[in-house]
């Protein structure tokens, strides 16, 4: 079997050399295989600036890539295999060869599949309807000269003077439908005298005036049943828009409807059950029980009551806020026409299904070094969806890593035995509203949560020390709109205290005032606000996600203690609090080329400054970099500060590899490879630095003529299993320049072997 995989192997790399020749053998009589479009020709009016939309619309009308194509028709790469296989390798092949086939074969793109005659009357016909009334364009096939069998198109596209709107006449009869019609016309950004006629833009108001209509009790108008009549003889180059109703306008849609009945099933999890009714002011509630339901929940949800108009928004809203609770697998909302006298009044019907009570989440992630670091981490989580029968949710999650360095240091020692581990369990109870005095619950109370943690974590460093930390915390977070995002923590309390340490790091620690202050056993009072801006543009071809925040630790309690007359360093139970001031910002943008290829991008930079009661950041605050989200190529907390290197005999400590300032910069092309598996190039580069010089780690103060010197450089490859829900992902980092001075010469300064490190992880890197 082996002998035969390796005789069809080296069929396939010698048909690499043969393929410029051998594409079409298999081509019938007549048939012309496709290579793509070589050029195309734009001519306009030089006082014609052609609109973005209508470039992108002729851009995408001819745009078919060949077979060996390189992400767009224009350009292909050398080894057409797919084509090869289709014209030299029977379609009945079995065993490896078959696989191999079936795997790889393309079936050739014909001139006749691309059909240039019928792309040039789509390009006109599109320019029409943009404005462009007249417009032309030509398609010319390129032979290939060694090779009529191949051809190549060019594309010519000659615009007139486009069409622009020239009056705007709108409904003539005084109706209030027609008034309010009329009302927000005149409004409309997207239609005014003097802009380019585009149908596009008639859709656009049509679809805004039914959104519009429907959210003030017009409930059944549809954009289509109104219509723009355009008369392009008034004017030269001009265009006269009338607005009428369309002939086949119900009269359902021409009437105002309110609220009749609203009526909520909720539904049990495992069916059946007996009905529970109760009524309330927003309408009957029909729980089928035994099931855990706190009696005001659904209310809240409820954003309609009987007799208010009828808007399509409170219906979306009141799906969204079900929805948010977490509770239900299913909700869904019917609206019916009300069988009575009052024609005018529509029902509302909602049906609620409970989810399972229990989730379960497990995440796992692996760093492995090509210098003998390894490390393995997961996390378990579970939550409970309804603690309390309020949508409440309780969770428990359980963190662990380890790491070690196996294979031999210097004199020949094992190093298997220099482990590190840290432990940590977590816990969540979240309020789906904001627990507040009643002036702030006007803060979007119904998409607010109030969130009480708990947690402990143990941190072992091997020959150094082990730290013990536990935090708790009052956090809220809230939607101040569709894209923004507000979570302000309220109260977070921290204690750090080292269990035990070895005379090694006591001595280091001797030596090193800074690092010795910062991992001194101390409270970590906190204050902090972090705001997110998600937002998609252009049919979210383009997203960006801002992350902006800012940590003030201790200056509540410093104030108080202040206040009391406190001098000198001011304790907690006996204990000093730390004092610093953190913030961070985090810049994320995606742009889709085309189809699942997009090209992602971070920056991400943060500070960190102690004052007042501290002389130092504590530990736990301060940055490291590197690892499966940041730079993939280096190991965690193995770079910085600054070009500042342990010695080769710390080599396996952590506890001087962070700082109190990072930058970093990562970028990444993600394109589909088959089915769910998907591929990423990308490279990342950053450092950490010190705000305060260390005479203990030289090199590690940022300075601005060493800051661009100073960034680690790294890139690399990966494949991502996307399953929708659950991402998949190994990256394989290549380090390319490391910040201190390695003995090697140059900017690539790593030894071939020592570059590589690989990130196995779930979910995305950002």
């Amino acid at each position: 079997m082996s002998s035969r995989l390796i005789k069809y192997m080296s069929v396939l790399c010698l048909a690499f050399v043969a393929a410029a020749c051998s594409t079409t053998s298999r081509l019938g009589e007549g048939e012309v295989l496709y290579t793509g479009v070589k050029k195309l020709r734009v001519n306009a009016p030089d006082s014609i600036e052609i609109p973005d939309g209508v470039s992108d619309n002729i851009k995408s009308t001819i745009n078919v890539k060949p077979n060996n194509s390189l992400y767009s028709p224009y350009i292909r790469h050398p080894f057409p295999l797919g084509l090869w296989l289709y014209n030299h390798w029977p379609e009945d092949s079995k065993g490896i060869k078959g696989w191999i086939y079936r795997k790889f074969v393309e079936q050739p793109v014909l001139i006749s599949d691309v059909r240039p005659d019928l792309r040039v009357k789509m390009m006109e016909d599109m320019l029409a309807k943009n404005g462009f009334f007249g417009a032309t364009s030509t398609y010319e096939l390129l032979y290939d000269k060694r090779n009529p069998k191949k051809a190549r198109v060019n594309y010519t596209v000659n615009l007139p003077v486009p069409k622009r709107i020239s009056d705007i006449i709108l409904l003539d009869d005084t109706t209030e439908l027609s008034i309010l019609i009329n009302r927000i016309v005149r409004r409309d950004s997207y239609l005014k005298v003097g802009e380019i006629f585009c149908n596009d833009s008639l859709a656009d108001v049509r679809n805004k005036l039914a959104d519009r209509l429907r959210n003030r009790g017009y409930y059944f108008f549809r954009p289509e049943y109104l219509m723009f009549k355009a008369d392009s003889t008034v004017a030269k180059n001009g265009i006269a828009l009338k607005l009428v109703y369309s002939d086949n306008v119900s009269e359902k849609a021409l009437r105002k409807y309110v609220v009749g009945n609203v009526i909520t099933y909720v539904l049990r999890y495992e069916g059946g059950g007996y009905a529970d009714t109760i009524f309330t002011e927003k309408g009957m509630i029909v729980q089928m029980k035994p099931s855990k339901l706190r009696e005001g929940l659904i209310p809240s949800c409820i954003t309609m009551r009987k007799g208010q108009v009828m808007k399509v928004r409170s219906l979306s809203t009141t799906q969204s806020y079900l929805s948010r609770l977490g509770v239900f697998n299913t909700i869904s909302l019917r609206v019916t026409p009300l069988d009575s006298v009052r024609t005018d009044s529509l029902d509302i019907n909602i049906l609620c299904r409970f989810d399972t009570p229990l989730e379960t989440q497990f995440e796992v992630n692996l760093t492995s070094k090509s210098n003998s670091y390894l490390g393995p981490g997961m996390s378990f989580g579970v939550t409970n969806r309804n603690i309390f029968g309020g949508a409440e949710r309780l969770s428990l999650k359980l963190n662990g890593s380890y790491e070690w360095q196996i294979g031999k240091i210097d004199n020949g020692e094992r190093r298997s035995k220099f482990s590190s581990y840290e432990v940590g369990l977590d816990m969540e109870l979240a309020f789906p509203r904001l627990l507040a005095p009643k002036f702030m619950r006007a803060i979007r109370r119904e998409q607010s949560w109030t969130r009480f943690t708990l947690g402990g974590d143990v941190m072992n460093r091997p020959h150094f020390f082990r730290m013990v930390q536990f935090n708790l915390g009052i956090n809220y977070d809230w939607m101040s709109s569709r894209f923004s995002k507000n979570q302000v923590t309220l109260f977070e309390l921290k204690y750090n205290k080292l269990l035990n340490t070895t005379p090694e790091f006591d001595a280091t620690m001797q030596e090193n005032y800074a690092i010795a202050q910062s991992f001194q056993d101390q409270f970590i009072p906190k204050l902090s606000y972090t705001y997110t801006y998600d937002r998609g543009f252009r049919h979210n071809r383009r997203h960006i996600t801002l992350q902006a925040s800012v940590v003030d630790g201790g200056n509540l309690f410093s104030g108080i203690w202040g206040l009391a007359g406190a001098d000198g360093q001011k304790t907690l139970f006996g204990t000093p609090f730390s004092q610093f001031i953190k913030g961070t910002l985090q810049l994320v943008y995606s742009h889709k080329i085309y189809g699942d290829h997009k090209i992602v991008g971070r920056v991400y930079t943060g500070a960190a400054h102690a004052y007042g009661n501290s002389s130092e950041v504590p530990y736990t605050e301060q940055f490291y970099i590197g690892g499966a989200n940041s730079l993939r190529a280096f190991a965690v907390r193995s770079i910085g500060p600054g070009s500042y290197h342990s010695d080769e005999g710390l080599g396996d400590g952590y506890y001087d590899q962070t700082g109190t300032f990072r930058f970093e910069m990562n970028l990444e092309y993600r394109f589909p490879i088959a089915g769910m598996l998907k591929g990423a190039l990308f490279v990342d580069a950053g450092n950490i630095w010190l705000l305060k010089d260390d005479p203990a780690r030289p090199g590690g103060k940022l300075t601005g003529s060493g800051f661009f010197k100073d960034m680690a450089l790294g890139t690399g490859l990966g494949l991502r299993f996307d399953m929708g829900m659950i991402v998949v992902r190994g990256d394989l980092g290549i380090g390319l320049h490391l910040p201190y001075d390695t003995g090697r010469s140059g900017y690539y300064n790593l030894k071939f072997k020592d570059s590589f490190a690989f990130n196995l992880a779930i979910g995305y890197p950002f």
